[in-house]
């Protein structure tokens, strides 16, 4: 049986192999040999991370098989938003224009375009190399469905005011409840879902 190619997303924006499979795939640039279908040592060639459909217009797309963008995966939306990643106005553009809407909406701002998303989301998902944590802006159980957090090696998802422990398959019920815990979801984005935006969760958060 073939191994799984290193192309899943996790909150944090790793990227990894795992046999299970997402709801979206998306990119941040060429980051891949084609011959050898591998990660370059590069995480990312573009500021603009997107989160794309995995089928448009009737075609898939043969995952790393040329030199164009790197196919990466999320188990969901809450998951790529967490990465730093946000809708693509191509192939999601009625998605991405909720989003920039509840984006504006949250942040307090008026026309704005993808490429200022992205400058934003740039600053806030990095720390160097590294994953940047925020400070929770309000109590845990406050905070919008679709949210992502943090408490040392441990990643939750906050759906109608509970904690979902997160894992490549799915969700399950947190057995501990997440206190002193991070923000993974850039502001700018929890912002977007305090005004509104609902984000596509993998039916495991049912």
């Amino acid at each position: 049986m073939r191994s799984p190619l290193q192309n899943r997303v996790t909150p944090t924006g790793e990227i990894i192999a795992t046999p299970h499979r997402g709801l979206f795939t998306g990119n941040r640039g060429i980051i891949h040999d084609p011959k050898t279908k591998t990660l370059l040592t590069r995480r990312w060639a573009s500021p603009a991370w997107l989160t794309c459909v995995c089928e448009f217009r009737g075609r898939r797309r043969e995952v790393m098989g040329g030199r164009s963008w790197t196919e990466l995966f999320f188990l969901d939306e809450a998951t790529a938003f967490a990465a730093g990643h946000r809708p693509c106005f191509f192939c999601r553009r009625d998605d991405a224009v909720r989003f920039r809407a509840a984006w504006e909406e949250g942040n307090g701002v008026k026309g704005v375009r993808a490429r200022d998303i992205d400058a934003v989301l740039h600053r806030e998902r990095l720390s160097g190399g590294n994953k940047r944590l925020h400070t929770l802006p309000k109590p845990l159980e406050q905070l919008p469905d679709g949210a992502m957090v943090q408490r040392e090696s441990e990643i939750y998802l906050i759906a109608q005011g509970r904690a979902l422990s997160w894992s490549p398959a799915g969700y399950r019920s947190a057995q501990t409840a997440p206190q002193a815990a991070m923000l993974l979801t850039p502001p700018s984005t929890l912002r977007a879902l305090s005004a509104g935006y609902r984000p596509l969760l993998h039916p495991s958060a049912g």
